[in-house]
Parts: C-alpha cells; structure tokens; sequence
C-alpha cells in the first residue's frame, strides 16, 4: 500500500475518534466503516467474553451474521497461537469461508472478517492487515474499557440477555436431544438389516449428542461462572505482576463449593482485585499483597490487604473507579488504611440483581392488559405466543409493548424484562 495522502490520515483519525466514542452496540459496525476503505470483508464478526450477556458484535452479510454461531467462533479462537493475524478458511455460519482472524491476548476477544480482500499476494496486503490489526486492537481495547465503566442499565440488560439466551439454548437442547436419541434408538432395532451401517450412523448420533451437550455447557458458562474456577482465572490474570514485581502475592481460595458466580459479577471481581493490586503494587514498602475471595450464599466477598506503610488514597482516581464499578453491581467497598500497617480493602458484590422496591410496580401505572403482556415479557415470550396467549393480535401486543417501554423508562425488550425480574410483585 503507497503512502497514506494527509487526507487518508485525517479519515483515519476520524475512524479512531469514532470507534472511541462509538456505544457498545454499534461497535462492529464502526470498526467496519474504519476498515472498509483499506481492508474489504462481507462480514465482521467480533467474539469477547467481556460482554457476558452479548458476545458476539457483528455486522454485514445477513446470511452470515444471522447464523454464525458461539461453538463456531471458539473452535477457531483454540487453534490461533498468538494475537497474530491469521488467514485461511474456517467453518463460519456452516460452512468452510476464507477468513481473517486475530485474537486480542489481554481479553482473548477475536474478530473474524469473511472473504476478505485485499488477499496475501496481492500489492499492498500486508500494509493493510497491519491497518486491521492495529484498528482491532484500539476497538478491543475500547470493549474492555466500556466494559468496566459499564451503568446499572447496562448490567441489568446484560444479565437478562444472558439468561434469554440460556432459556432459548436449553428449548433447543432439549428438542434436538429428543430427535436424536429417538433417531438412536431406531437405529438399534433389531429389524434393521445392515448392521455396519447401524454403527456408523449410531456413533455419528452419539457425537451429535455430545456435540450438543457442550454447546450448551459452554452457552451456560457466559452467564454462571463456578466461583473456583472464575478465582483461578484472576490468579493467571495476576501471574505476570507476581512474576516481574518482586511482591509476593498470596491466594486465599474460596470455598470450592461456593455459589457459581453470574458472569457479570465473576468478570467484574477480577477487574476490581486487578485494580487494588496494582495500586497497592505502586505504593512504596509493600513487600506482600493477600487477595482472598468467599462466598456466604448471596455475596461474594472480597479482601484485599496489602503491608505497606498505608499510603494507599481512598480518594485516588483509580479507587474511585473501582468503587464505581463496584456500586454498579449493587455491591460495597471499604477501605481501611493503616499508617504504617498498611490497607485493608472490603469489597461485597451481590451474586443477585437488586430487588425494585415493592411499590415499584404500582407506581408504573400500567393498565391490566399492559400488565399480563410485560408479566409474558419476563417468561420470554415472544410478541406471537403471547398474542396467542391473549387472544389479541400482534400489532396489538407491539402497541402495549411500545407504551410500557415509555412507562417503564425502557429502550429495549431486555431492559423490560431485567426490571421486571427485578421487582418481586411480577416474579
């Protein structure tokens, strides 16, 4: 690729500007308009487990982004070694496409472009691949960063399409399983003669189940995160200060039975106990930080202490941060400094959303049949099955729809429906 003219690099800026601005939502679509003068694709597809309720982040060819699935996105994420860009066909929405793939390694986040162009070879490709690879590292960098500084809102919505999603992949787990072990159990009937065939269509069932079952393991696991597991993460998350800083970090291990963590509160835990640490970390004398994590049921409790001289500012810019991650999620910090003892920091994430006061609901005002179609809202139903649950028609439940997303102070569905799981009266 020739040399950028100064109008090319004034775009340039301008996609970065945009791209840090841009809402969560409509970050794939900025990234592909970035990308779209340089580096040609049908699809952009963005996988991140950072965003717990919605991984995937995608934009153009309908008939790609519309089926590419989790199971698809992970399989190719395991075999790329490195953040470096990779180029090659992989199965993507069914079938083998040619891609362009890279990891982001401090979130593990991927982006997959389909049918890319310009293609290795070609004048100016690798000029171009650098231009993705350094626009995908800015957008990735900007998910984690969204992320942190997430609102209530935005939690609350998160938490409801993650169990949406559960529901949805359950029905069809449950649907499939029944198809298939129906299918297996013809196939074992004696009444079929060819036995060699029998075999091979039963084990290749037998797959199929398997295949199954772990799709929806691993849909499960973006919203409940098994409280071992999820400490065991933020110890390699740590691994790296503890290696190169020459402060001996200890783990205390939480319960190994403990309540599995919502995905929200599990990824939200390890950002907040990275933030301590290394702030505690920057002070000077501290020779020993102790990180422990339990769980008494409903809360997860963290404790974070360090032995320094207890300089730690419970007013600094980085605590503030945490803390207002940590108020988002409902939860409490504490901070205890010490002069010459050091700082103690208390943090109690609730492992439920907060409960709406009991008057919420009455003062919605909602008319009756407002009422039954948002209690159907909450059980996951959609606009058809509850018009038929009502008898009404579709255009009908749309209408009740938009004027509770106007009473309720509402934008979307998930939204609706996180209220009303929150309040007890329509539980």
């Amino acid at each position: 690729m020739p040399a950028l003219p100064m109008t090319t690099h004034w775009q340039l800026l301008q996609a970065v500007a945009s791209l840090a601005d841009a809402p969560l939502s409509q970050i794939a679509q900025q990234l592909r308009a970035a990308l779209l003068p340089y580096f040609g694709c049908s699809a952009l597809v963005i996988f991140t487990e950072d965003c717990t309720g919605r991984p995937q982040k995608k934009t153009g060819d309908e008939e790609i982004i519309s089926s590419v699935s989790i199971a698809e996105l992970d399989r190719l994420r395991a075999t790329l070694m490195d953040d470096s860009p990779w180029l090659g066909h992989a199965e993507i929405a069914g079938r083998s496409r040619p891609i362009l793939a890279m990891k982001y390694a401090p979130s593990h986040a991927l982006l997959v472009l389909t049918d890319p162009h310009p293609l290795e070879g070609d004048p100016g490709y690798r000029a171009a691949v650098d231009l993705v690879t350094f626009l995908w590292r800015v957008c990735a960098k900007r998910i984690q960063e969204k992320v942190a500084d997430a609102p209530p809102s935005y939690l609350l919505e998160s938490r409801a399409a993650s169990a949406e999603r559960v529901r949805v992949t359950a029905d069809l787990v449950d649907q499939h399983s029944t198809t298939l072990e129906t299918l297996m159990a013809a196939l074992r009937s004696s009444a079929l003669d060819d036995a060699s065939a029998r075999k091979t269509v039963t084990d290749l069932t037998a797959k199929a189940l398997v295949g199954l079952r772990t799709l929806s393991d691993r849909t499960a696991e973006f919203v409940e995160e098994p409280v071992a597991t999820a400490f065991r993460r933020l110890r390699e998350d740590l691994r790296p200060l503890t290696n190169y800083s020459g402060i001996d970090v200890q783990f205390i291990e939480p319960p190994i039975n403990g309540r599995a963590l919502p995905g929200e509160v599990a990824h939200a835990a390890r950002a907040i106990v990275r933030g301590l640490a290394l702030a505690m970390m920057e002070q000077p004398e501290v020779r020993r930080v102790r990180v422990q994590w339990d769980c008494d049921g409903e809360n997860l409790l963290i404790n974070v202490r360090d032995d320094g001289a207890g300089a730690l500012a419970a007013e600094s810019h980085t605590v503030g941060r945490l803390n207002r991650r940590v108020q988002a999620l409902a939860g409490r910090m504490q901070i205890d400094v010490m002069p010459g003892w050091g700082a103690d920091v208390s943090v109690t994430l609730p492992l439920d959303p907060p409960v709406a006061p009991a008057g919420e609901a009455e003062e919605w005002n909602l008319a009756p049949r407002e009422l039954e179609v948002l209690q159907h809202l909450a059980a996951g139903q959609r606009n058809r099955a509850i018009a038929s649950a009502l008898d009404i028609s579709e255009n009908t439940v749309k209408f009740h729809v938009r004027n509770l997303f106007r009473k309720l102070g509402v934008s979307s569905r998930t939204e609706a429906i996180a209220l009303a799981h929150s309040n007890k009266g329509l539980r």
